[in-house]
């Protein structure tokens, strides 16, 4: 873990993925987070998920570029190339990681778009910060609320999200992400994938990001707080704080064939929206439909922040 009396070591080779876009590192919430960037216009804000880091939008950075956007994705706190602090991994904090980004990069706003705990924390910067989130778009993940029901009362769903409850154990999860040169990501990915998961090459570089010192400790961190909180004060006080609705245009995207987030589980959300919802179920898709069908994903993603009557 870093210390804090300690200068912050640059990020490891395996994060700095070759490509059109550029990397650098901006501070935030008391953290150093690396990001790649890539066009001009309004911000457009990548937040990735479990067990990924920024690469799974390389497709996504090129697209939002070339529509006209400024297209960042960050790694998370603890992942990729960003600090991995000893602590700070509940929701509420790690949605201030993302709205200090937002402050870092010099915009007013930006359109935050996440997949899975990205997601997660997407919806939470929505409902904590509003002013610093022009819309919302959010990939195979429920509203918060919604996610904790469905774990404690959707028999079904507890057993697809039982990666979560497995992170729970001290250690064991760590040894296991990283034996064998990550294998278990790549297998993970595969297995939560539909027919066309991601390519080989992007399964190595999620492998050797895993295995990169404390990255699995910080990746699974977040987990551990979100059912080990389910009945201490600060996980039922941030459960009554996401009470409060979404008052931005919201996109919400899912998988078909997603075997992790049932599309039961996540259908529903747009009860905490209070603006424009809209919900697109992509046809034979998993739980990684922006790298499954990147231009599907894309396209959709594009047209609707394009769109100035997203209610329609």
């Amino acid at each position: 873990m870093t210390d804090p009396d300690t200068p912050p070591a640059p990020p490891a080779p395996a994060v700095l993925l070759d490509g059109p876009w550029s990397h650098r590192d901006v501070a935030a919430n008391g953290a150093r987070f690396h990001i790649a960037e890539l066009g001009d216009g309004p911000l457009v804000l990548l937040l990735h998920g479990f067990p990924q880091f920024w690469w799974t939008w390389r497709h996504q950075l090129v697209a939002l570029a070339d529509a006209g956007f400024r297209a960042v994705a960050m790694d998370l706190r603890g992942v990729g190339g960003s600090d991995r602090t000893p602590r700070g991994y509940d929701p509420a904090n790690l949605a201030l990681d993302v709205t200090g980004v937002i402050r870092s990069l010099g915009e007013p706003d930006a359109a935050l778009v996440g997949h899975d705990l990205g997601g997660y924390l997407a919806w939470t910067a929505a409902a904590m910060r509003p002013k610093l989130v022009r819309r919302l778009a959010v990939a195979s993940m429920p509203h918060p609320r919604r996610w904790r029901s469905a774990m404690l009362r959707d028999v079904k769903q507890s057993r697809a999200g039982s990666h979560i409850w497995g992170f729970q154990r001290p250690w064991i999860p760590e040894r296991q992400l990283t034996a064998d040169d990550g294998a278990l990501v790549a297998e993970l990915i595969q297995e939560w994938s539909g027919p066309r998961p991601p390519e080989d090459e992007a399964l190595e570089a999620y492998r050797r990001a895993m295995c990169i010192p404390s990255a699995a400790h910080c990746a699974v961190e977040p987990y551990r707080w979100m059912v080990r909180s389910l009945a201490r004060p600060d996980g039922i006080q941030f459960n009554r704080r996401m009470k409060r609705p979404v008052r931005v245009p919201t996109l919400h995207l899912h998988g078909s064939l997603d075997p992790v987030m049932r599309t039961r589980s996540a259908a529903g959300s747009g009860e905490y929206v209070e603006a424009p919802y809209r919900w697109r179920l992509f046809d034979g898709l998993g739980h990684f439909p922006h790298e499954e069908d990147p231009v599907a994903f894309s396209s959709e993603l594009i047209n609707w922040l394009r769109d100035p009557e997203p209610d329609r």
